[in-house]
């Protein structure tokens, strides 16, 4: 059931994106999801394709894995479609089924909020697809640095942030298998309405949540064994260093956004 999730996954491979500061990929990310909800044209969203086409296929990661994650929101794409198709007013009035009134401005509307839906997962596939937890996490660290003027503890939310991407995979397979074991019961989690299914999730819960303090207390004391103190003091056995690729991908992400704009501009 939980075996398309891709969020939190790494692909380990060879290639440029794999070899990227992983700061540059995620700010590249950031500017990505940002652009994708400032072009509004069919141009627009055209140059977002081939550009997330080119970022995948220099990743070297199976276009398959990249859209394994889609089926995971598959319920939320259609969900978004539904209500942006039905209470999104417009003058062209297509069908008319009591309050709710799909127009073709609804349906251009449902159309635009689910491409940028499945852009968006994609693209954060990349990320975590070519990053590893340890490179996120300083790439993290690194954007809230300015903050720890204020008293932000940066290097923690970091830390906090990468452990719970890690861990999205592992509690899926963990309630997985729970949920395997439960048929083997003879528990039903397939049948009746949304409610019956959503009340049969019920038992699901308490053993995943004993499972993951379980897990928390496993790794609270690992790092501790490690002598784990946050911040102070530490160092990397790796330092990240901006190369000459690395400002390469700068320059092709600046002119992304200068194309995106003039989309906008121009009304491409």
């Amino acid at each position: 059931m939980f075996k398309n999730l891709s969020i939190g996954q790494y692909y380990p491979a060879d290639s440029l994106i794999h070899r990227l500061d992983s700061r540059v990929k995620l700010v590249a990310t950031l500017v990505y999801i940002v652009m994708l909800f400032v072009i509004n044209s069919v141009a627009g969203y055209a140059l977002a394709l081939v550009f997330i086409s080119a970022v995948i296929a220099l990743s070297k990661v199976p276009v398959k894995f990249m859209l394994r994650g889609l089926r995971a929101i598959f319920i939320i794409i259609i969900f978004t479609a539904v209500l942006n198709a039905f209470f999104t007013p417009g003058a062209t009035v297509l069908v008319k089924l009591g309050p709710a009134t799909v127009t073709a401005e609804g349906l251009i509307t449902a159309a635009k909020m689910c491409t940028r839906l499945v852009f968006l997962i994609v693209g954060s596939s990349v990320l975590t697809f070519t990053t590893t937890p340890i490179q996120l996490t300083d790439a993290i660290e690194f954007l809230l640095k300015p903050l720890k003027k204020i008293g932000v503890p940066a290097h923690e939310i970091a830390m906090m942030m990468s452990i719970a991407l890690r861990f999205i995979p592992t509690l899926m397979e963990e309630m997985d298998k729970i949920m395997k074991a439960q048929m083997a019961r003879g528990a039903d989690f397939d049948t009746g309405g949304l409610i019956k299914k959503a009340k049969s999730l019920v038992p699901l819960l308490v053993p995943l949540f004993i499972s993951s303090f379980r897990r928390a207390e496993d790794l609270a004391l690992a790092m501790e064994a490690r002598c784990y103190r946050g911040d102070v003091g530490r160092t990397r056995m790796k330092e990240a260093k901006m190369r000459a690729v690395d400002y390469k991908a700068v320059v092709v992400m600046a002119a992304f956004c200068a194309l995106c704009r003039l989309s906008v501009v121009f009304k491409i």
